[in-house]
């Protein structure tokens, strides 16, 4: 992981970064992968619920929503 990377929930709405790792338990990894969430997949944050959970971000084309917790363990960098 670069030493720049940080969690995706840093990210300014509206924002774009690179995946550069996922620090979520291998349990629930799998499921992360099949939704297309891979290291150097690019990610928008599109925005946070009323209470910042859940976490919505676009990647692959679609919109996705992501627990606040698991989205401060997948890690980004730059644009």
């Amino acid at each position: 992981m670069p030493a720049d990377s940080h969690p995706l929930t840093s990210l300014a709405l509206g924002q774009t970064a690179i995946i550069t790792g996922i620090k979520v338990p291998p349990a629930d990894r799998g499921r992360l992968l099949e939704m297309g969430l891979l290291v150097g997949t690019r990610v928008e944050l599109v925005r946070f619920a009323p209470l910042g959970d859940p976490v919505e971000i676009k990647v692959r084309g679609y919109n996705l929503s992501l627990r606040k917790h698991e989205a401060e363990q997948i890690m980004v960098a730059g644009k």
